[in-house]
């Protein structure tokens, strides 16, 4: 087998060459998949190459940072704890302006977002807004009339609506027939798309149409993001499909086809990370019981291409349980129950929650019937209900109003019921979404979704770059322009590798850019899941490029980075770790008859956690289970290997 040899870059400028080497930038290019040939040009001037390095590089060249998964006061739970703020005030945050939250704290983003799903519940969409305002059409019923007074009552009394809804789900109860009102929905629906539509800016800031699908089936959560590549003039034709007709994503996915024929759009569904679906989200079986069939894969694959590996509600990405070898597994871990925290979770329920065990599954149910159901790719969003997609450490608006920055926040409650309930404190100021696309509009970053060429980030903004293939030597990491070699000889992550030439195994062209205004990086890690020759699945995790002179103990762990953290004023130095990780790797464990994925892992040297800031800002005192130091982290889309002749 032909080995290569590790390349690890440390310290080295941040701007200039940095930024070239992950984005791809100042070089020749040939033999690439974005490349377009000039032919005028060419027919011109037939013997002259471009001078500039920027000539037909059509490449994606920076990621975009988004958010896919905001909510606002037209979702009915957001009213009921008190949101003020729309789409409107939703997209000019996103977009960089200061607002004002719904607890009168003013607010703005250290940067710009590139692009923003507005994601309201499609249960009740807008009308608890109505009930709050007295909409005469709504205000018939005895039962709307008496959750009007709680909504103008605000505090707790705001909640009884809230927990009235979500007990009419669990029991089966139906919604009271003024809010069931198609007429009401479809005008804020298109009333949530028109917002979309003021704020889309093709190759500035991207506005997406979407919605979120909130099936709760017996509390357990199988929520999915519906996102739209179209207009509104596509979307205001249908409007959203509500789970109060079908908790079945199968039927969901049944709409989605419709919509398509309908209307000739393209939609995708993202799933929430599955921590809280108490063993559901990713099943071995479909939502009746009954065996995976092909044409069940393929939809769910086809529709499916992306989930949510991590965001407020606790990280998805792997359980200490499921990865006990596995050093930094247990991030960020909500594993209390389901949802509504009826039905406590118990170990067996763990693998078909958690993105890589659902990833080996996916591979075992392909070698079955010929199609994996999980090949999908990862990106981060917040799930805030807020209204404002702020998500940094030092500027977390959490996830609903009664959270936002307050001397108390950090002693509240999120949700109880009954006895149970969930802290404040256990929130996580995650996460964004990160696109290879090659413009900032609607189509390109859909089709980049779509490809799977993304990455999840829980807050940080740093720059990952990861391709795969069969040719990638040490010198590709030092020529400054990782992402040409990348693109011409391998495939970028979300892609697939398959049929291993002979006495070969992959290798791996990998960078990581830190937040040009974050935390240094401490290493870049690859995640190998593969299925043996006897169907067991198994999984490992390597330390590619790190940072300093460490080198791996006797027990193939490399120690810590180290820690600069200062609590009590929650500040942090960047006298560790590396601004940029460059590294070619290749798998010293392959076997070419086995199907794999392999991903990203970069992990960022700690840093204080939002309850940090908020103790010092306001001078608290925080209990002592309370968590206040982090390492932030970026997860790649996997790329796959299939055996093949």
């Amino acid at each position: 087998m032909k080995k290569k040899t590790l390349v690890i870059l440390g310290v080295v400028g941040l701007m200039g060459a940095s930024i070239a080497a992950i984005a791809g930038v100042g070089a020749e290019q040939s033999q690439n998949p974005y490349h377009t040939n000039n032919r005028i040009a060419e027919q011109a001037y037939p013997s002259q190459r471009p001078y500039s390095p920027w000539v037909d590089q059509n490449f994606p060249q920076r990621p975009l940072f988004g958010d896919t998964h905001l909510h606002t006061a037209q979702s009915f739970d957001a009213v009921s704890f008190g949101t003020a703020l729309g789409p409107e005030e939703a997209y000019r945050f996103a977009r960089g302006e200061e607002v004002t939250s719904s607890t009168g704290v003013r607010g703005r983003l250290s940067r710009p977002l590139d692009f923003l799903v507005v994601a309201d519940h499609a249960e009740n969409m807008g009308t608890m807004t109505a009930v709050k305002d007295g909409l005469p059409e709504v205000m018939t019923d005895a039962t709307v009339r008496g959750w009007h007074q709680n909504l103008r009552e605000g505090g707790d009394a705001a909640m009884i609506p809230y927990y009235a809804i979500l007990e009419m789900v669990d029991s089966g109860t139906p919604m009271p027939d003024v809010l069931v009102n198609e007429r009401l929905t479809r005008s804020i629906w298109e009333k949530n798309n028109a917002a979309a539509e003021k704020h889309n800016d093709p190759g500035v800031f991207t506005a997406f149409i979407g919605y979120e699908w909130s099936s709760n089936a017996g509390g357990n959560n199988l929520h999915r993001v519906v996102i739209y590549r179209d207009g509104s003039d596509k979307a205001n034709q249908m409007i959203p499909y509500s789970s109060f007709i079908s908790e079945n994503p199968e039927d969901l996915w049944k709409w989605m086809v419709q919509y398509e024929e309908n209307t000739n759009g393209q939609l995708l569904a993202i799933p929430h990370n599955g921590n809280m679906s108490n063993g559901r989200m990713y099943q071995d079986t479909q939502f009746d019981g009954s065996p995976i069939t092909r044409e069940w894969a393929e939809i769910r694959a086809g529709y499916e291409t992306l989930i949510e590996a991590t965001q407020m509600k606790g990280d998805g990405e792997a359980h200490p349980f499921l990865s006990p070898n596995d050093e930094f597994a247990d991030f960020e871990t909500w594993d209390q129950g389901n949802l509504n925290l009826s039905v406590p979770k118990t170990d067996e329920m763990l693998q078909f929650e958690y993105a890589r065990s659902a990833l080996k599954l996916g591979l075992e149910i392909e070698q079955r019937i010929g199609v994996n159901p999980y090949q999908f790719g990862m990106i981060a969003s917040s799930d805030a209900h807020t209204g404002m997609a702020a998500l940094a450490e030092d500027n977390f608006f959490s996830k609903l109003p009664h959270l936002e920055p307050s001397d108390h926040r950090t002693e509240d409650v999120l949700l109880k019921f009954g006895d149970k309930e969930y802290k404040a404190t256990d929130i996580n100021a995650a996460g964004y979404a990160a696109v290879w696309a090659t413009e900032n509009t609607r189509a390109a970053i859909f089709d980049a979704m779509r490809r799977r060429e993304t990455y999840a980030t829980t807050g940080p903004r740093m720059t990952v770059r990861m391709f795969g293939g069969w040719d990638f030597e040490q010198g590709d990491a030092h020529t400054r322009r990782p992402a040409i070699v990348g693109y011409e000889r391998g495939v970028p992550m979300g892609g697939e590798l398959s049929a291993a030439p002979a006495g070969q195994a992959p290798t791996f062209l990998i960078a990581a850019l830190k937040d040009p205004i974050g935390a240094n990086l401490d290493r870049y890690q690859i995640v190998k899941g593969w299925l043996d020759s006897n169907g067991e699945m198994h999984e490992r995790v390597y330390d590619v490029a790190w940072s300093g002179e460490r080198e791996p103990g006797s027990d193939g762990k490399l120690p810590p980075v180290g820690n600069t953290v200062d609590v009590a004023n929650a500040t942090y130095s960047n006298t560790i770790g590396a601004t940029e990780l460059i590294a070619v790797w290749e798998d010293p464990d392959f076997d070419s008859s086995q199907r794999a994925f392999y991903y990203g892992r970069v992990i960022e040297i700690p840093t204080p956690r939002w309850t940090a800031y908020d103790a010092k800002h306001f001078g608290v005192d925080l209990r002592d289970d309370v968590q206040t130091i982090t390492q932030e982290r970026a997860y790649t889309s996997p790329i796959w290997y299939t055996p093949g002749s």
